[in-house]
C-alpha cells in the first residue's frame, strides 16, 4: 500500500482516538483504515497500537513513531505550501536562453518584467547553440528555429521570414538573380542551423514553394559572422529579416530576389511542461507574447 497514505491514516487514528472516528473523518471504510495501520505494522515488524473493544492506545514504539511521523507530515504540508506559493506568485530565479540575434528585442521585455515583479531575478544566456531546456536546466528557451524535441511545448511569439540579401559590391561583380535556381551559379553563406540544411526554400507571390541546393565559401552558426561576410561583398546570404532590416533600409544590403521570400518560421518560447509552470515563467511568457505581437508585421 502507499506508505504516505498509511502514515496519514495512522496519524488520524491516533488523533481521533479510534478506527471508526478516523474512518468518518477520512471518508473511508473502517476495514480500509485498519488495513493501512496493519500495513505499517507489518512493514516495521512492531505493534503501533493497542486495541481493545473500548479504545485504541499507542504502544511505546507507536508513540515515538507517531511523533516522528507527524513531523514528517507537517514538513510535507510546508513543502506543498511553498511549492504552491512559487506557482501562484512570481519569485526566485528564472533561467532563460535565447538566440543571440533577438537579444535586442528581448531586453525591453525583460526590463519591464523585472520592474513589475521585483522578487524575480533573471539569469540570461544567449548564443547560437541548440540547447535542451531540460538537460541544460533552463526554465525557458527563446528560439528562431523549430525545436527538434516534440516533447517540449512551443508558444509562438511572432512569425518571421528570411530574405536573400547581398552587398552592392557583390552585385558589381555578379549578375542579378531572376529565379531561385540562379543561386546555383552564386556563392552562398550558409547558417548551420537552417532547418533545410543546404536546401534553401523560397515562396513566390502565389505561395508556390521552390527548393534549391546552394554552396559557398562559409558555413557558420553565427548570424553576426554571416552578416559581416555579406556586408563585405563575399557572397549572398539567406538572412533573417529582423537582422538585416536596418542594412536594407540604409542601402548596405540589397534584396537579391524581390520576387521571392523565405518560407515562414516563428520565434517561439520553448519550455518543458505547460501544466505546472511556475508563476515566474508563465507570466514572463505571457508578457513576451503580448510585446512580441508589436513586432509581427515588421518581422514578417
Amino acid at each position: 500500500m502507499d506508505r504516505l497514505t498509511s502514515l496519514s491514516v495512522f496519524a488520524r487514528v491516533v488523533e481521533n482516538g479510534g478506527f471508526s472516528a478516523a474512518a468518518r473523518s477520512l471518508n473511508m471504510s473502517v476495514s480500509m483504515v485498519a488495513t493501512h495501520v496493519q500495513s505499517l505494522e507489518q512493514r516495521l515488524g512492531v505493534r503501533l497500537l493497542n486495541r481493545t473493544t473500548r479504545k485504541v492506545t499507542l504502544t511505546e514504539t507507536g508513540r515515538v513513531y507517531y511523533q516522528r511521523s507527524t513531523q514528517i507530515l507537517a514538513d510535507l504540508d510546508d513543502a506543498d505550501r511553498a511549492a504552491g506559493a512559487l506557482t501562484s506568485s512570481p519569485r526566485g530565479i528564472i533561467r532563460v536562453y535565447c538566440t543571440a540575434a533577438i537579444v535586442r528585442f528581448l531586453m525591453p521585455v525583460i526590463e519591464e518584467y523585472l520592474a513589475k515583479y521585483p522578487e524575480v531575478s533573471l539569469d540570461l544566456d544567449s548564443g547560437e547553440r541548440m540547447i535542451d531546456p531540460i538537460d541544460d536546466s533552463y526554465d525557458l528557451a527563446i528560439r528562431t528555429t523549430p525545436s527538434a524535441d516534440s516533447g517540449l511545448i512551443a508558444r509562438k511569439l511572432t512569425p518571421w521570414r528570411h530574405l536573400l540579401v547581398g552587398a552592392p559590391a557583390y552585385f558589381s561583380r555578379h549578375p542579378q538573380l531572376a529565379t531561385p535556381q540562379d543561386l546555383t551559379e552564386h556563392q552562398c553563406l550558409r547558417y548551420a542551423y537552417y532547418p533545410g540544411g543546404d536546401e534553401w526554400r523560397f515562396e513566390n507571390e502565389l505561395g508556390e514553394i521552390t527548393e534549391v541546393r546552394v554552396s559557398g565559401p562559409a558555413l557558420s552558426n553565427s548570424a553576426e559572422a554571416l552578416r559581416y561576410l555579406t556586408l563585405s561583398g563575399n557572397a549572398l546570404w539567406l538572412a533573417p529579416s529582423f537582422i538585416v532590416a536596418d542594412d536594407l533600409a540604409e542601402g548596405r544590403l540589397l534584396n537579391a530576389l524581390p520576387s521571392h521570400r523565405g518560407v515562414e518560421f516563428a520565434i517561439n518560447a520553448i519550455y518543458p511542461d505547460k501544466r505546472y509552470l511556475p508563476a515566474k515563467v508563465r507570466l514572463f511568457i505571457d508578457l513576451l507574447a503580448e510585446r512580441f505581437a508589436a513586432y509581427r508585421a515588421w518581422m514578417a
